[in-house]
């Protein structure tokens, strides 16, 4: 059976994905508390500044990949309108589940489904758009869901991956302190789960940087790619156009 990462460990493939299932488990009731104090309140400034580079319109169709408790999602639906479509999916059922029930709190009503991204269940070219938001560095296999993100978009469609990153040099060693020693003391406290925020840390060691994430989406049928980077690096959208 072919082996690949699950943070720092080396795993069977399916034994990661069950990994990784579980970790979201474990932490989806705290998710949005530990997103904001975590990032110190930076993951909706990220966010807000992926939703402008979406420029999307009325009537346009948007997949939400790993979509989570739906802020992308619900953000995308308020700019496509009654008109649009919005598809809110995630490969965890627990996430999934808290994010239908924020967007339904709030009045939203959007197509959601459980679903892998390296398998997606949807026509090709049928979108406009497709986002995945601090999602990419979770999949086992990330050429084949970038093809199936590819598969999916109209030809001239818009690939936004927003994940966390490679930070410039300066900020390596606050940035490795936060991550292993602050981060899962902070998962432990509020979530009552420091594993899975030590996994966080090791797993954005273990996602490919700027520049090879670029290769790959390029491998992948987008010709053109933009690197956005977000804090210094900590984070950065890479915005790939299909073929």
């Amino acid at each position: 059976m072919a082996s690949t990462n699950f943070g720092f460990k080396t795993v069977d493939e399916q034994e990661k994905a069950r990994r990784v299932r579980g970790v979201f488990d474990s932490v989806a009731s705290k998710y949005d508390v530990m997103n904001d104090l975590m990032s110190m309140g930076l993951h909706r400034a990220w966010k807000a500044y992926t939703l402008l580079v979406a420029n999307l319109k009325p009537g346009d169709k948007v997949l939400d990949i790993a979509g989570g408790t739906g802020d992308m999602a619900m953000a995308f639906a308020d700019k496509v309108g009654l008109g649009g479509q919005v598809v809110h999916t995630d490969i965890n059922l627990a996430m999934l589940r808290q994010g239908r029930e924020r967007l339904i709190d709030k009045g939203v009503l959007l197509p959601t489904a459980v679903c892998d991204a390296e398998q997606l269940p949807f026509a090709d070219g049928h979108f406009d758009l497709v986002c995945v938001a601090f999602g990419l560095r979770n999949m086992t296999h990330k050429d084949r869901a970038l093809r199936e993100m590819a598969r999916v978009l109209k030809p001239g469609g818009k690939l936004l991956v927003l994940e966390f990153s490679k930070v410039a040099p300066p900020l390596t060693k606050a940035y490795d302190w936060y991550s292993f020693e602050v981060l899962p003391r902070l998962g432990k406290m509020v979530a009552g789960d420091e594993a899975s925020y030590r996994y966080l840390a090791e797993s954005i060691r273990m996602h490919p940087d700027q520049q090879t994430l670029k290769a790959l989406m390029q491998q992948s049928s987008f010709a053109h790619v933009d690197i956005h980077n977000l804090s210094l690096g900590v984070v950065a959208l890479h915005v790939g156009i299909r073929c």
